[in-house]
């Protein structure tokens, strides 16, 4: 089955074809680099990480640019409170998003190819603010450079909204300086405190939206092929992309196909910092396996909203257990005796507009295929089956051993296995009141044992 991606800009299901089969380019806005990363920003690189491995396995080669700001009033307010450069602000929560992108998967197939930086960049920036004010779309006013929205006629046309409507919905700077009040920044001055760089309009640095336009362009070309992210960054900030570069590139288009995620909510309500319900990814994954949020973050469809909750991730944890476990009662079974085997029902629901939650499904399917397998064969293709298909969401790479005694942090495993060896003799020697005493103690603990014909083994509750 062809791909099928829901492409923001047509409101449609389109079939996806690049234009160069044999170089695929893929652009995701990345992190602003001055906090800890929060679980919403995970979605959009554990999402679009299984689009850019299916992407790779179809074609011929794939460009996947995923982008750090490291320039922003945010990261230049938390560099003044410490009184630091915004390089050390940037470069520790860089290294903090690294450490939680490998802890949610987003690595290896999942990663991207390129991941540039602002800073990286400013030559490019202030090339395309030439050629902006060149062609009559930009201008300079008090230091400043701006997009002069009213040149461009297709404005508003990936929101689907006019300027007098983006007005209304979006804070506007109204500035005298500004030809039309929905101009927008694309340089602006930094006075002595703040970072800059010499531009032909005086010391200062990039607005936003032109980051990511110019670091598409230096790394992936003028038109791309996909380009995605959060839907809240549908407008202003995609829409002022497609603006800048089209009117830059004189009239090429930006991005074929636009995937936009849905938000992350907690149980139902926004996440937000004066609230207190903004949930940490470092925080997070001390509390439980990594592996467990990656699931929880790929339970719903991309572009519906996940509501995040307690409960949710306990569920995904337990539906872990289960599948390792099935996994587990596999560990005699030598899968490469199977051949080339391939999870095409998996593939084929993320086929279908990336549809994880479809995805999921068929390998709880898989799950069940694999238990009513009988014979050296049938149980080699089930468990070949079943690890190609957490291979295409990133799930199931641990050892069954690893997930169980890693999911058990902050247990005495040891003890664990000891009172396990001990219940073993006693039902041996039909001791079963202290049989029965150790499974009491073992629930105590939050352990439950699974007696298999295999022999006893434990998971938590």
């Amino acid at each position: 089955m062809p791909l099928h991606l829901y492409n923001t800009l047509t409101r449609q299901l389109d079939a996806f074809a690049p234009t160069d089969p044999s170089r695929v380019t893929m652009y995701l806005c990345g992190p602003t680099v001055y906090n800890y990363a929060h679980i919403g920003n995970a979605r959009p690189p554990v999402v679009f990480g299984v689009l850019a491995k299916l992407l790779r396995a179809q074609f011929g080669g794939v460009v996947y640019a995923r982008n750090i700001t490291d320039v922003d009033d945010k990261i230049n307010a938390a560099a003044a409170e410490l009184k630091v450069p915004i390089s050390v602000i940037t470069d520790r929560y860089l290294s903090a998003y690294h450490e939680d992108m490998r802890a949610v998967g987003a690595i290896d197939a999942f990663a991207p190819d390129v991941e540039p930086r602002a800073t990286e960049n400013i030559g490019g920036i202030l090339a395309m603010c030439e050629r902006l004010i060149a062609s009559g779309h930009a201008y300079a006013a008090e230091g400043h450079v701006l997009f002069a929205v009213e040149s461009y006629a297709g404005y508003g046309r990936l929101s689907r909204r006019t300027i007098k409507e983006m007005i209304a919905g979006a804070r506007v700077d109204i500035a005298p300086y500004k030809r039309h009040p929905a101009d927008f920044v694309l340089w602006k001055p930094s006075t002595p405190e703040l970072p800059g760089w010499e531009s032909p309009w005086g010391r200062g640095r990039p607005g936003w939206h032109i980051e990511c336009s110019v670091m598409a362009q230096e790394n992936l070309g003028e038109t791309i092929d996909l380009h995605c992210g959060g839907a809240d960054l549908m407008f202003p900030h995609h829409e002022n992309e497609v603006a800048q570069s089209v009117c830059a590139h004189g009239g090429a288009e930006f991005a074929r196909y636009w995937l936009h995620n849905g938000f992350v909510t907690f149980d139902g309500r926004k996440m937000s910092k004066s609230i207190g319900n903004v949930l940490l990814i470092n925080t997070l994954r001390e509390q439980v396996p990594p592996e467990a949020l990656r699931y929880l973050l790929l339970s719903a469809h991309y572009r519906q909203p996940l509501d995040w909750s307690d409960s949710a991730l306990k569920q995904a944890r337990t539906t872990l257990d289960r599948l390792y476990g099935s996994l587990r009662d596999l560990a005699d079974v030598d899968a490469g005796i199977a051949g080339e085997v391939r999870a095409d029902s998996v593939v084929a629901a993320l086929e279908d507009d990336l549809n994880t939650p479809q995805a999921l499904a068929a390998l709880s399917e898989l799950v069940r295929d694999a238990q009513k397998a009988e014979g050296p064969q049938a149980r080699a293709i089930a468990k070949a089956r079943l690890q190609d298909a957490g291979a295409w969401l990133g799930l199931l790479g641990q050892a069954p051993s690893a997930w169980f005694q890693g999911a058990s942090a902050g247990l005495d495993v040891a003890r664990i296995d000891t009172l396990l060896a001990e219940r073993e003799l006693a039902r041996k020697s039909r001791d079963f009141t202290r049989s029965d005493a150790i499974r009491a103690e073992l629930t105590a603990m939050g352990v439950v044992i699974e007696d298999t014909a295999q022999g006893a083994r434990w998971k938590l509750l």
